[in-house]
């Protein structure tokens, strides 16, 4: 199982995660945040499209 994690010092709040997700488990508050982490399908569409490296993947076994 994996899901994504969000720094949020170096998150800029832009949407552009929220945005890329295609299973909707990111929202936007003051910065992203992870709204359903048993829906995320770890493909790093977030991760991929944040512009300040604020997303990386946690995998847990």
């Amino acid at each position: 199982m994996s899901h994504p994690v969000i720094e949020a010092d170096e998150c800029i709040a832009c949407g552009v995660c929220v945005d890329a997700c295609p299973t909707d488990v990111l929202e936007m508050n003051d910065v992203a945040t992870v709204a359903d982490e048993d829906s995320c399908i770890a493909c790093a569409a977030c991760q991929d499209a944040c512009p300040t490296g604020a997303i990386t993947e946690i995998v847990e076994e």
